[in-house]
C-alpha cells in the first residue's frame, strides 16, 4: 500500500488544504508565483508586501504559518520573526539569499522554524510548509494529551467569570460562551488581565502590540478595542468588561455591582 512517504512531492503538497499561510514578500512577481503555487496545493493564502502590513493584518486576523522574506523595506524579516515568536505560536519560515551557516543560525535563533535559502524551488517550499504544519499539529496534539484543557488565565480581581484559556487564544465569558482571539486581541487582553483593576496607559499597551511603538498609530489601538467589543458582544451577548479612560488608557473592571 502506498504511504505518505511514497507519494510524489506534488501530492504531498495537497495536504496544505486549509492551512492559512501569509507570504510577506516585496517582489510582486515572486510573491504572486508563491501565492498561486500554495493555493494550488490547497492553502488559504494572503500576499503581503511589508512587515508593517503584516502587523495590520494580524491586528484583526490570524494565520497558521507566515513566510517571511528577510530583506524587506522598513522592518526586516529577522526583526519580525523575533517579535512574532514572542507573541504567537504560528509557524515562521524565513526565506533569504543569505545561505551561510552563520546566517542560518541567526535566523533560527531569531525564532524561525524553517530557514530556506534562495534561489528557492517552489516544490521545496511546499514540502517545507507541509512538514512544518505536520510538526505543529503533532506538537499541539502532544500538549493536549498532557492536559486536555489548558489552565485558564483568570481575570483576577473581577470575580465575575471572565477568563483567558487555551494559552490566551480564547476569551471565555461568565455565561460559558467563548471567542477565538486574533494575535492583537490576545496581546491586548493578556496585558489587561495581568493587572485587573489597574489602569494601563496607551504607551504600555502599544509597546506590547508593536516592536516599533513610535511608528504605531494610536488610533489603531482605539479601532482594535472597538472591534473587540463588537466581536465579544456578538459572540457572547455580554459586554467586554474593559473601560476606556479618556486620555489615559484602558481598565479591566468588574461587572458586579
Amino acid at each position: 500500500m502506498e504511504t505518505k512517504r511514497d507519494l510524489p512531492l506534488a501530492d504531498m503538497g495537497r495536504q496544505l488544504q486549509g492551512v492559512r499561510t501569509w507570504v510577506v514578500e516585496d517582489d510582486p512577481e515572486w510573491r504572486d508565483l508563491v501565492v498561486d503555487e500554495l493555493e494550488r496545493h490547497g492553502a488559504v493564502v494572503r500576499g503581503i508586501d511589508s512587515v508593517e502590513a503584516l502587523y495590520r493584518e494580524l491586528a484583526v486576523d490570524r494565520c497558521d504559518i507566515v513566510v517571511l522574506d528577510v530583506v524587506l523595506p522598513g522592518e526586516d524579516g529577522l526583526s519580525a520573526a523575533r517579535h512574532l515568536r514572542r507573541i504567537d505560536d504560528m509557524g515562521i519560515v524565513l526565506v533569504t539569499g543569505r545561505s551561510s551557516a552563520a546566517d542560518m543560525a541567526h535566523g533560527l535563533s531569531a525564532g524561525a522554524d524553517v530557514y530556506l535559502a534562495k534561489p528557492l524551488e517552489l516544490p521545496v517550499l511546499v514540502a517545507a510548509l507541509h512538514s512544518l504544519h505536520r510538526r505543529m499539529a503533532s506538537r499541539r496534539g502532544s500538549t493536549h494529551a498532557v492536559a486536555r484543557e489548558p489552565a485558564p488565565v483568570a481575570a483576577r480581581g473581577t470575580g465575575d467569570g471572565w477568563s483567558l484559556r487555551a494559552g490566551g487564544w480564547e476569551l471565555w465569558a461568565p455565561n460559558g460562551r467563548s471567542l477565538l482571539l486574533t494575535v492583537a486581541e490576545r496581546t491586548l487582553l493578556q496585558e489587561l488581565f495581568s493587572a485587573p483593576g489597574t489602569p494601563l496607559g496607551r504607551a504600555r499597551l502599544i509597546a506590547a502590540l508593536s516592536p516599533t511603538p513610535r511608528d504605531f498609530d494610536p488610533h489603531r489601538l482605539e479601532v482594535l478595542v472597538h472591534r473587540l467589543r463588537t466581536r465579544v458582544r456578538t459572540a457572547t451577548d455580554l459586554a467586554l468588561p474593559v473601560r476606556t479612560l479618556r486620555g489615559a488608557g484602558y481598565l479591566l473592571v468588574s461587572t458586579q455591582s
